[in-house]
């Protein structure tokens, strides 16, 4: 698997969803959610995981959309908040209510442990890839000149620090959420032994 081998789902709402994407987030948090895409549809190339590209693309340039100021909850998990955001997205982009929803329940999973693939190839593929990005989990699973080519193209530009304070910030408004959860456990000491990173 090579960087040009992974195919970027060409419509009109991942054009739009990019645009999204880049108005709103910091450049380090853009970087993050595309390469959140690439990671997941490389991973999927390489396993025989047959998913809906758009679908997952989406997803990925929304999925932290609920950690910028512009679209933070006081009252819900910044997971949810992208989750609903997603949703009135794609009902703008002409989805119907089906779709809107497996947006909305992709980007809620991301943050879950473990997502069944074959319940939900798109949120597997998108909790995966985030944890490599974020967490440095099982970067094994795809090959150093990959790593290597998709850093290039989307370098990190202090991703991880960035997530470590919007996460704190999560933690101490919305201590019960999953972000809480995170910081309690050992998030930065993950982040920052990264090998994405190092």
């Amino acid at each position: 698997m090579k960087f040009a081998d992974i195919a970027i789902p060409e419509t009109a709402a991942t054009r739009a969803a990019l645009e999204v994407a880049t108005a709103y987030c910091s450049p380090a948090l853009l970087n993050h959610s595309v390469r959140a895409y690439l990671w997941a549809a490389a991973y999927a190339g390489m396993n025989d995981i047959v998913f809906d590209a758009e679908l997952l693309y989406v997803s990925s340039m929304l999925h932290d959309i609920g950690l910028v100021k512009e679209f933070d909850s006081h009252t819900v998990p910044f997971e949810e908040a992208g989750g609903h955001l997603a949703w009135v997205f794609c009902t703008a982009a002409g989805w119907p209510v089906e779709r809107r929803v497996r947006a909305s329940e992709v980007i809620v999973h991301h943050m879950w442990d473990k997502v069944d693939v074959t319940e939900d190839p798109e949120g597997h593929l998108l909790e995966l890839s985030t944890g490599l990005d974020i967490s440095g989990r099982r970067p094994e699973a795809f090959p150093a000149e990959l790593r290597a080519e998709v850093l290039e193209h989307y370098p990190r530009l202090g991703i991880g620090q960035e997530f470590v304070s919007c996460f704190r910030d999560q933690a101490e408004r919305k201590p019960d959420s999953l972000a809480g959860q995170f910081v309690r456990t050992g998030f930065a000491e993950r982040v920052a032994a990264n090998p994405l990173d190092n």
